[in-house]
């Protein structure tokens, strides 16, 4: 159990004995026999738990909690000798997690210790759980790259901050060339293998940044804020010869070429998402149309 737990008292017996007792039960601990002093070993200690007493000199224990509350993720409990002056609805409202009174019974602190403690490790089970379900909602299964629900919420967002700071935007729209293809020859399976692989060819491809969407099927698009289109047409081609050198070896076979056709495109002021998204697809079709493994460019009518 690597707990570690401080305890915050001005007097000294106190102290000592709740840090002997706590390191009997397995606890790591800490003294300190200010608020202050506490505050500053908090800066070089990583601690998961603070038990404070209440009435000292300089900062109150209540200030104290309130002040770790906001700086650190750290559960405090607080103890005092003087039941009629303060609540515990007092404490709870500066973020304490609990409320004891002295004297200390060691036993009903260390079940109350225990009990925050599985308190905090529900929450972060918890958080993590919610993290991992809003990381799914977002994702696709498949090529870990966004998914193309939250590539439209990311689009708008973009449009917003291009057109609140005048930065420049651009999107690249990319699929596969001749796909259906190399699925009917080499199964679904194999299929799969070539679009994850190419999702982390894309990725590496981009700056931090970019972001890039598994838009549907075999189709990619990227949003690359702060781009114009002429720059976009670098990280477009450092895609385009990324796939085609890449070597794509179905099960048992011999190596098959596979190569991307790609459409570029810059946000025009005041035009919707679905506008630039149509005219990326459209210089897409452009790239298809002059025979595949190509880039081509459809600019807005103030770019012409």
């Amino acid at each position: 159990m690597d707990i570690r737990i401080l305890i915050v008292d001005d007097d000294t017996d106190i102290r000592d004995l709740m840090c002997k007792y706590l390191e009997m039960m397995g606890y790591k601990t800490f003294g300190a026999a200010s608020a202050e002093d506490s505050l500053e070993l908090l800066k070089k200690k990583n601690i998961h738990v603070v038990i404070t007493d209440i009435l000292m000199s300089g900062m109150n224990g209540l200030e104290l909690t309130d002040s770790i509350k906001k700086d650190y993720d750290i559960d405090v409990i607080v103890m005092t000798g003087y039941s009629g002056d303060f609540s515990y609805e007092e404490a709870i409202s500066k973020g304490a997690s609990d409320f004891v009174f002295k004297p200390i019974r060691f036993e009903e602190l260390h079940l109350r210790l225990k009990r925050v403690l599985r308190e905090r490790q529900l929450k972060k089970e918890r958080d993590q759980m919610v993290d991992k379900l809003q990381k799914l909602a977002i994702t696709d299964g498949l090529t870990q790259l966004y998914n193309s629900r939250h590539f439209y919420h990311r689009l708008e967002m973009e449009i917003s901050r291009s057109i609140r700071y005048g930065n420049d935007l651009s999107l690249l729209l990319m699929d596969i060339d001749l796909f259906k293809n190399y699925n009917d020859e080499y199964g679904h399976l194999e299929g799969d293998k070539v679009l994850v692989k190419i999702g982390s060819i894309i990725q590496s491809c981009l700056r931090q940044m970019d972001s890039a969407y598994r838009y549907g099927g075999e189709e990619f698009t990227i949003i690359l804020p702060e781009t114009k289109a002429e720059d976009a047409y670098t990280v477009a081609q450092r895609i385009r010869k990324a796939i085609e050198n890449q070597k794509f070896i179905p099960d048992g076979k011999d190596p098959v070429p596979i190569t991307i056709s790609i459409g570029i495109t810059e946000y025009c002021p005041k035009e919707d998402a679905a506008s630039l998204v149509q005219r990326a697809d459209k210089a897409m079709y452009i790239s298809k149309q002059k025979g595949r493994n190509s880039i081509s460019f459809l600019l807005p009518q103030n770019r012409i």
